[in-house]
């Protein structure tokens, strides 16, 4: 299965996303996304099953039982939904590049947050490796992660 870019941007490993428990692995395996703009869009078709009313989080479970984390900024509930624009809610069917949300990336940036757009499939650990294009600038909807089915892989594999 491939989840795919929320953004156009740059991707990284999560290890070098500046926040300790996304780089940990504890969350589940993912990518960070540093963002060329603010429109982001969903990596998956499925189910909003959670919308922060703040507008910086969003998840999503894919028809096939994966379920994934978009975190827009480090830190960037703090701004309370300031330069956030949520498109969805709770309880929403999407398609995979659906609109999310519309952040104003040069807010966040001035409120000194950091705009790396953080994706994580959250049940990683029940799930076959989930491998992460990383060092790359991908637009939205290419693919960011490749999830392979097989066994549960340990977390730091």
């Amino acid at each position: 299965m491939i989840v795919a870019a929320p953004v156009a941007g740059t991707t990284v490993p999560l290890a070098e996303v500046n926040d300790k428990v996304f780089a940990s692995g504890a969350m589940g395996q993912g990518v960070g996304i540093l963002p060329d703009n603010g429109r982001i869009v969903a990596p998956v078709a499925g189910t909003v099953i959670a919308a922060t009313r703040t507008g910086h989080a969003f998840g999503i479970k894919s028809d096939d039982g994966v379920e994934v984390l978009v975190h827009v900024g480090i830190d960037t509930v703090q701004m309370k939904g300031e330069g956030f624009s949520p498109k969805v809610t709770r309880g929403q069917r999407v398609e995979q590049g659906d609109l999310l949300a519309e952040v104003d990336l040069d807010a966040v940036q001035k409120a000194g947050f950091d705009p790396t757009v953080v994706t994580i499939v959250t049940n990683s650990a029940s799930l076959g490796a989930v491998d992460a294009v990383t060092g790359r600038s991908l637009a939205a909807g290419d693919a960011a992660l490749l999830i392979m089915a097989g066994a549960p892989q340990p977390v730091n594999a």
